[in-house]
């Protein structure tokens, strides 16, 4: 039998892991994740519609700098499209804006959307606000973003969801409890989804980020503090967006298929 040079094993893997035709949605999307998840699958081929609130120039320069970059010919690789996650009728409206900009079917959603309480309080100091805001962005939020997923991502196998949780999830560090349960409750609807999508083709996983160099990271962190969380970690950093973005380009592919209602905590080992 004749030898391969494995070019072509390369190739089939690497075309696998193509998104062209592919439309994503990414809450959070123009967040210090979420950015880099943006544009790794727009990189990859997908059309992207990047689900921001608050201040919108962030998201309207991410969207201006995919845009240049894959050309200015033809319709956009990207749109911007603010989105309150916790409000169902902005949700809706998110994925109508999706069809609306690129057309046909929609295939990824990625739910990387959060919110934290950077004064880190414990659990008895915990204001009812604050776990609501953290619960209404993180658990209901993903919620909202599941269910109209769940009702209109194609179903020809191409469907992927992709949630994010958090390693704390599984570290239980202290004063992380509000946010940590907001969290414990995307794991677990999202592998529960994936039960109840049996037979439409659609995948459901969630991506479990340890610590990682983002406003939200350092956010009412000390210096010492933060040199605390690297040293926890075996590979002796923290975790960039960039480290995270692939394994999500990854699960949301042709080669990620055979990957459903799993949690992937992508943390450098600290958990």
């Amino acid at each position: 039998m004749a030898e391969s040079s494995g070019k072509g094993a390369v190739a089939s893997v690497t075309a696998s892991m193509m998104l062209h035709g592919r439309v994503a949605i990414v809450t959070g999307g123009a967040g210090g994740i979420g950015s880099a998840v943006s544009k790794h699958l727009a990189s990859l081929g997908a059309r992207v519609a990047v689900a921001y609130v608050g201040d919108p120039a962030p998201a309207q320069k991410l969207v201006t700098d995919i845009n240049a970059a894959h050309g200015a010919d033809g319709p956009p690789r990207a749109i911007a499209v603010e989105t309150d996650v916790s409000d169902a009728a902005q949700v809706h409206a998110l994925f109508d804006a999706a069809v609306a900009a690129f057309g046909g079917e929609l295939h990824i959603l990625v739910t990387a959307a959060a919110v934290l309480d950077a004064s880190y309080p414990t659990l008895a100091e915990t204001s009812e606000a604050s776990y609501d805001a953290m619960f209404g962005a993180n658990a209901r939020g993903t919620f909202l973003c599941l269910r109209e997923a769940a009702n209109r991502l194609a179903r020809d196998g191409r469907g992927r969801i992709v949630t994010f949780s958090s390693s704390v999830v599984g570290s239980l560090r202290p004063w992380y409890a509000a946010y940590a349960a907001s969290k414990a409750a995307v794991e677990t609807m999202t592998r529960i989804l994936a039960r109840e999508l049996r037979g439409t083709g659609i995948t459901a996983n969630a991506v479990a980020p340890g610590s990682t160099a983002t406003p939200m990271f350092y956010d009412g962190k000390t210096e010492e503090e933060a040199e605390r969380y690297i040293a926890g970690t075996p590979l002796g950093r923290l975790g960039m967006p960039e480290d995270i973005a692939p394994l999500v380009g990854f699960l949301a592919s042709d080669a990620g298929g055979w990957v459903n209602a799993q949690v992937l905590r992508c943390n450098g080992g600290a958990v």
